[in-house]
């Protein structure tokens, strides 16, 4: 529309040369007449003439033709031209605003369209939500109701066959404890409950989390007693204890051993030991040791067969010089373990 009005007077015009009073056409069609009749009197020497003159008015004619179809397609309404300009302002700015080509506008009003009417039956869908939703936490509650039952009747038998095997590790005066903290309100993946494995070392002191009452080598016989309760529910492939044994000897650190060898038949078991009731009780022995002189130590570790393996135990009972009544022992040491796997 703004093209058209910038050359609708170059249009007009044309159509004023073309057809208004200034037109040729009506003298050269009143010329070509008279060539005409004058034609007869001299064959062929008005030819040239006429023939480029009647040319000449038939292109005239179909210019006039097209000036007038060019005259009624460039008529338009100015309020329009104004009209359309402020709609084509509007729908930039609108654009500018959302951050959208103008050509989008129309996929971002139904999108807006969509969600107004989502807005408007809203509270019909926020009722039915809420309703989802009680009845969601209602169903959770109860199976979190009867999670927590479940692991306070797990707890109680886990107490008591973990405290079964603490008077043969030497911790006969300790309590283990199961401590369950359930909060009803604090919802979460794994149920309404916290638990924490809590000892007492000696009777009258106050219970506490295993890893903070608990000394290093309690500490260790504590797992230790907690791994061979849950032996059959599933462990990682292999366990590490370090001198677990540390501070006992005699009949706990047999105990300490028979329960490491229970425990090595369902999974790895390493353990670096000073007992010897300990590692008579292992399958498979290294020895570790440290060599070299005062610039450079190096740490060695050698696979052991069955005579050194009793020489090292016999070292062990022994201290450093090695007798004839250690090795003997050594040896019924070794025998016994074997008997009892």
């Amino acid at each position: 529309m703004m093209r058209a009005e910038k050359i609708a007077s170059d249009i007009s015009d044309a159509q004023e040369v073309l057809s208004g009073n200034a037109s040729p056409v009506s003298q050269l069609s009143s010329l070509l007449r008279r060539l005409q009749r004058k034609a007869q009197d001299a064959p062929g020497l008005l030819d040239g003439i006429i023939e480029p003159l009647d040319s000449a008015l038939l292109s005239l004619d179909a210019a006039q033709s097209a000036v007038d179809e060019a005259m009624r397609a460039t008529e338009f309404d100015p309020q329009r031209l104004e009209d359309t300009e402020e709609r084509l302002f509007a729908l930039r700015a609108v654009a500018r605003k959302h951050n959208v080509q103008v050509d989008d506008l129309a996929e971002l009003c139904a999108r807006m369209v969509g969600d107004l009417d989502e807005l408007d039956a809203g509270e019909e869908r926020l009722a039915v939500l809420e309703q989802e939703a009680r009845a969601a936490v209602g169903t959770y509650d109860a199976a979190a109701a009867e999670l927590s039952q479940l692991r306070r009747e797990t707890a109680a038998s886990l107490s008591r066959a973990v405290m079964a095997e603490l008077p043969a590790l030497k911790l006969e005066r300790a309590e283990f404890i199961v401590e369950i903290a359930t909060e009803a309100d604090d919802r979460g993946e794994e149920g309404i409950d916290h638990v924490e494995f809590w000892v007492r070392t000696n009777p009258g002191t106050r219970a506490g989390p295993m890893m903070k009452v608990a000394s290093g080598g309690e500490l260790s016989r504590f797992l230790l007693a907690l791994k061979v309760v849950l032996a059959d529910r599933g462990s990682a492939p292999t366990l590490v204890f370090d001198e677990i044994d540390t501070g006992v000897g005699g009949a706990v650190a047999d105990a300490i051993g028979q329960r490491l060898a229970r425990l090595a038949e369902r999974i790895q078991v390493l353990s670096v030991t000073h007992a010897p009731q300990v590692a008579a009780r292992a399958g498979t022995h290294y020895l570790i040791a440290k060599s070299g002189g005062t610039d450079r130590v190096a740490t060695g570790v050698s696979v052991m067969d069955t005579d050194a393996r009793q020489e090292e135990i016999a070292r062990m009972l022994a201290g450093a010089t090695v007798t004839d009544e250690a090795r003997a022992a050594a040896q019924r040491l070794l025998r016994g373990s074997e008997a009892v796997s």
